[in-house]
């Protein structure tokens, strides 16, 4: 059991893109997706602390052990004329869940999404995971019927990406 005083929630560093890498390895498996896990734990540290930073993590720790981690980049509301905060994965390992790690994390993202006056945060949560949106909604979440994930991947990319 973790106690909040011996949870430490921050901001990821160039030390922990493995760690990291493993947590995302475990969120694959946990969503039964391990076979989508294409890239690897290098280019995650270039995409995190590289010249171009694409992406920034939040690592939960416990004990001196990363047991959870948040994901996100900035994202834009043509509408609100504000940045936003796409939350691309939230993660805790099942072993500590149900301890307020999930809601740490998820509490962080939304303040450094207040601090840097966004409009708004997002993330996207599959259709089966009822525990996890039963969770969203405890945090305030809505979660959207209207809109659907547009997704291009691999060749269907390439080939959108060529078109002249």
């Amino acid at each position: 059991m973790t106690s909040r005083s011996n949870l430490i929630v921050r901001f990821a560093e160039p030390t922990d893109y493995s760690v990291l890498f493993k947590l995302i390895q475990g969120l694959a498996e946990y969503e039964k997706l391990s076979h989508a896990v294409t890239g690897n734990a290098l280019e995650l540290k270039e995409h995190l602390f590289g010249s171009h930073k694409y992406i920034e993590a939040i690592l939960a720790e416990s004990a001196g052990q990363a047991v959870g981690f948040a994901l996100f980049f900035h994202n834009y509301s043509t509408f609100l004329t504000k940045p936003g905060i796409y939350l691309e994965d939230l993660f805790v390992l099942p072993e500590f869940r149900r301890q307020g790690i999930g809601k740490a994390l998820l509490t962080k993202v939304a303040q450094i999404a207040v601090e840097r006056d966004c409009g708004r945060l997002e993330w996207s949560v599959l259709n089966w995971n009822e525990s996890a949106k039963v969770f969203y909604r405890s945090m305030g979440a809505s979660i959207l019927d209207d809109w659907q994930i547009c997704r291009v991947t691999e060749d269907a990319l390439t080939q959108l990406g060529s078109v002249k």
